[in-house]
């Protein structure tokens, strides 16, 4: 059975753009069509659609799955240190192109300096990457905080309901007015109508 290759990319968010991790995997000579799996998410855990997808219904032994940098499985090191344990028991090979020592091919005798050197790696930069989360999460409350002390409205502003809107809402009710023109009157969404009028009965 041929072993194949893939390409895995993680971005935070959906504002974030992958193409410079899709472009370092391919530049590495991973197949474009094999970079099938991108998630757009944290990388708090591995609780992802596409990465879940990619363990449990594509990558099988001795298929090889490449990947930029190693906080893309995961920020949090725990996490890291079991998905690679997983990889490993499995027979899938990963690779890490910010780790050199993983693109090595090593004489099977020599394994276990490769697995010595990289545990050694993966510890460092699997503290660092839970670091930097935890980092993020602080940062992240401290701007919660700080806007809360200046009382600046968090999320969504509450939707305050027009003076008129129950006279507006029986003329619609009465067909006198379309909901199209009772919203424009009002100046407010549709889906606001339909809220406020709900919340009328």
């Amino acid at each position: 059975m041929e072993n194949r290759t893939y390409g895995y990319a993680r971005v935070s968010s959906r504002e974030q753009n992958e193409d410079r991790q899709i472009e370092a995997l391919t530049k590495y000579g991973v197949p474009s069509e094999n970079i099938i799996i991108v998630d757009k998410c944290s990388g708090k855990d591995i609780e992802r659609e596409g990465y879940q997808y990619l363990k449990r219904q594509i990558l099988r032994a001795g298929d090889t799955l490449v990947i930029k940098e190693l906080d893309r499985l995961s920020r949090n090191k725990s996490d890291i240190k079991a998905e690679l344990e997983y990889f490993k028991s499995i027979g899938v090979r990963i690779k890490i192109l910010d780790i050199p020592t993983t693109l090595t091919d090593f004489p099977d005798e020599q394994m276990w300096v490769m697995d010595m050197i990289n545990a050694i790696l993966i510890e460092v930069l699997g503290s660092i990457a839970e670091n930097e989360r935890n980092k993020i999460r602080s940062r992240q409350r401290e701007g919660i905080e700080a806007a809360r002390k200046r009382k600046v409205q968090l999320g969504r502003p509450a939707l305050i309901k027009p003076v008129n809107f129950d006279s507006i809402a029986e003329r619609v009710e009465s067909k006198e007015l379309t909901v199209a023109q009772a919203i424009k009157i009002l100046k407010i969404s549709r889906s606001a109508y339909y809220r406020f009028l709900h919340d009328s009965f």
